[in-house]
């Protein structure tokens, strides 16, 4: 008999202690359920729905230029609008996910709708009636004067926008699910999660690289048809992997809507703002023990960072609503969102930097020698591989190397912070820009040396002038956009981890509208006073190192704001260790009390 009840009580420690559930709301164990087996198909997932992403982003600029005859600046902006509108969309999916669907439904969904957009603009660059009239093979697209419909350009961006709305619903809930494997409560499994960002950004990358190489070298070569035809594919694929994974996958319930819980916070602290805060935390009003015993609940201690906010839980005699006191667990999930705010906002200009890879990089690339050999021509937006291949190779070595040497003496589990780790990607950053102005500037000096001031004409360099701001590049990925994605998931409280999620993204969203301000706005002053601009259809005759010398500047700048708000910034305790103590307490109460009987 006794032996029978510690069999069940073994088995019930087998059990996730997270509150993870399977698709029915059941307990998962721990042993046939989540951890690295889980995370491969979403990983798989990732290389394949990342190919298909970047298959159409990557050369984007050059299709809009060459068949949807766009401009210079209007072509960058058309890009760095819809790549903002794919980041920005993940705070709705955030939000279904977190309130009504949960993650998994909610990217089952998306995904459907993502497949839509994609197979809508293949057709639309396939079907001749849908796509630009074509001006014939030795014809220039800038000696073509034929222009695309209003119809043909309305139904492109169509399926463009089809394409952001579903990556709303997939991005944030995606790798969320992924870390959402690993349970913190088991040592081991909160160690195996400590890279899982790094790994889950290698193969973002590594779906990227194919993109980068084989697919854009389809489109400049044989087709658009079958260039977007591929990704399209691999889409289809992304999506079967994803759902072959979904017996070992774990789930955590929904908790409601975060946006709500901070908003009752925030009307409480204003109905409040008189009231003084009691010096004694314990005097402020929370939910008894038993509230946070279940599966999937937390109890998070009070903090003295934004203080003003505990006005939200402060006691008040007469009966109140949710709207006029708020649990101190609340109050500090709240808290939690908040303090990010600073570091997200400090994260916009090196996402707008980001942009530059897409768009004014690529252009550079038309006006410079592609040719590798006698027979191969390199696709100007295959330089992108760059970015990709030292991101990759980055990623091994700060994972295998640098963290093992470095946490030796910090005796940090990561080897350095990840406000530290996103410094260094800062600097990298200024530095990307100092050497793309010095390199831009050398193209130009030899344009004018050569007498090339026309737009079609080539500059006698080869394209490889511009390999070191591509591949530092990729450098400085490895440090700031793997620690960004990590910091503001494991930053964010439980119950608001798709929020959080939905910070990173946001920050890449903004970041590129911010470009197409800061790129609109450049081109506008300096027009000013009868000057040409710097920033012309025709880069030959435009001065874009100034350009990239004005990005320099303030990168460097806001790289001084990044350090004073990382400075203040306190990062939050091991929630699970306090909670975790709460249900040991509970569990031993209640194996006590089962075997007594």
């Amino acid at each position: 008999m006794v032996l029978e009840r510690e069999e069940e009580i073994g088995l019930r420690q087998d059990f996730t202690q997270d509150g993870t559930t399977d698709l029915k709301g059941r307990r998962v164990l721990r042993s046939e359920t989540g951890k690295w087996k889980a995370c491969y198909f979403m990983l798989g997932y990732e290389v394949c729905e990342r190919m298909a992403y970047y298959g159409i982003s990557t050369n984007l600029v050059l299709y809009l230029t060459r068949e949807m005859k766009e401009g210079t600046v209007k072509s960058s902006n058309s890009v760095t609008n819809w790549v903002g509108t794919v980041w920005m969309t993940p705070i709705i999916g955030a939000y279904i996910a977190d309130t009504y669907l949960g993650r998994y439904w909610t990217f089952m969904i998306a995904s459907i709708v993502y497949v839509m957009g994609m197979f809508l603009l293949t057709l639309v660059v396939t079907i001749p009636s849908l796509k630009p009239p074509s001006c014939g093979k030795n014809i220039s697209y800038l000696d073509c004067d034929k222009q695309p419909s209003s119809f043909q350009v309305g139904l492109f961006y169509c399926a463009l926008y089809i394409i952001a709305l579903g990556t709303g619903g997939t991005k944030p809930n995606i790798s969320t699910m992924g870390a959402d494997q690993f349970d913190d409560f088991e040592p081991k499994e909160k160690t195996q999660k400590l890279t899982f960002f790094n790994w889950w950004m290698f193969s973002i990358y590594f779906g990227t690289f194919f993109s980068n190489t084989f697919l854009v070298y389809i489109q400049d070569n044989v087709g658009w048809g079958l260039g977007y035809g591929i990704p399209t594919a691999a889409l289809l694929v992304a999506m079967v992997v994803f759902i072959a994974g979904t017996p070992t996958y774990r789930h955590k319930p929904s908790s409601g809507s975060p946006f709500t819980k901070m908003a009752k916070v925030l009307v409480a602290t204003a109905r409040k703002w008189n009231q003084v805060v009691p010096e004694d935390p314990k005097k402020l009003y929370e939910l008894s023990m038993d509230e946070y015993s279940g599966p999937g609940k937390y109890m998070i201690g009070h903090s003295t960072t934004l203080r003003f906010l505990d006005r939200a839980a402060v006691r008040t005699e007469e009966p109140s609503s949710e709207w006029k006191v708020c649990p101190v667990t609340q109050v500090e999930q709240t808290k939690q969102m908040l303090k990010m705010l600073p570091i997200l906002v400090a994260t916009f200009i090196p996402s707008s930097l980001l942009a530059q890879t897409h768009t004014l990089f690529i252009k550079q690339g038309v006006t410079l020698v592609r040719s590798v050999g006698h027979h191969f021509d390199i696709p100007p937006a295959s330089l992108s591989v760059f970015i990709t291949i030292f991101l990759l190779i980055s990623i091994v070595l700060y994972d295998r190397l640098f963290v093992p040497t470095i946490r030796k003496y910090t005796k940090n589990p990561r080897g350095i912070t990840l406000l530290q780790r996103m410094i260094i990607g800062l600097v990298l950053h200024v530095i990307v820009m100092i050497i793309a102005s010095i390199v831009e500037q050398k193209r130009l000096s030899v344009a004018k040396d050569h007498g090339i001031i026309k737009n079609d004409q080539i500059v006698p360099l080869s394209i490889f002038i511009l390999l070191p701001q591509f591949a530092l590049m990729g450098v400085a990925d490895c440090f700031l956009e793997v620690a960004k994605l990590e910091f503001f998931y494991d930053q964010a409280p439980e119950g608001m981890k798709s929020l959080g999620t939905a910070y990173w993204t946001t920050s890449i969203g903004i970041g590129y509208f911010l470009s197409s301000f800061i790129l609109s706005t450049v081109v506008d002053v300096t027009k000013n006073n009868g000057h040409k601009g710097w920033i012309l259809d025709n880069l030959n005759d435009s001065r874009v190192d100034y350009y990239y010398k004005f990005f320099a500047v303030l990168s460097f700048m806001n790289l001084l704001f990044f350090l004073l708000v990382a400075k203040y910034f306190v990062y939050n305790t091991e929630v699970n260790e306090s909670d975790n103590e709460l249900k040991e307490d509970i569990s031993k109460f209640t194996e006590q009390g089962y075997i007594a009987s």
